[in-house]
């Protein structure tokens, strides 16, 4: 190996530890601090449409349902809950990619009226289907 292609496996290493220890500093202090006014994440969401509903999936892997606190309010569909951390904070991190805390979630529905038909919570994922109200 050369000189030029050490350093450059020295720089893409260095850049890998910045970009790490920046997740970590955003997880641990900035979304820390937001606790007492909002949420500290965001879970991911699949939405598909039918002629007479909606079926939402939310994923929470780790998350207990009755955790979950879920309102369809006008042309919005809120999504309330918490993961807690499994371990004790005496531990010592080696690596944390996983949110925990405090959670909201969103979703614009589209135009008309819907209300939850059904809820079901598997395997780390909340399926709802939201009927469409005529």
């Amino acid at each position: 190996m050369g000189f030029r292609e050490s350093s450059r496996s020295m720089w893409g290493r260095a850049l890998q530890v910045i970009e790490q220890s920046e997740r970590l500093h955003r997880q641990i202090f900035q979304l820390g601090r937001r606790r007492l006014r909002g949420p500290t994440w965001e879970p991911p969401v699949d939405v598909y449409e039918r002629s007479n509903a909606l079926t939402v999936l939310v994923a929470l892997p780790g998350v207990q349902s009755n955790q979950l606190n879920v309102v369809v309010d006008g042309g919005m569909l809120h999504i309330v809950g918490e993961r807690k951390r499994p371990l004790k904070r005496h531990s010592a991190v080696r690596r944390m990619e996983i949110p925990y805390g405090r959670f909201e979630r969103h979703v614009d529905l589209p135009h008309g009226h819907f209300e939850i038909g059904e809820r079901e919570f598997a395997n780390g994922c909340l399926r709802l289907v939201l009927r469409k109200l005529a």
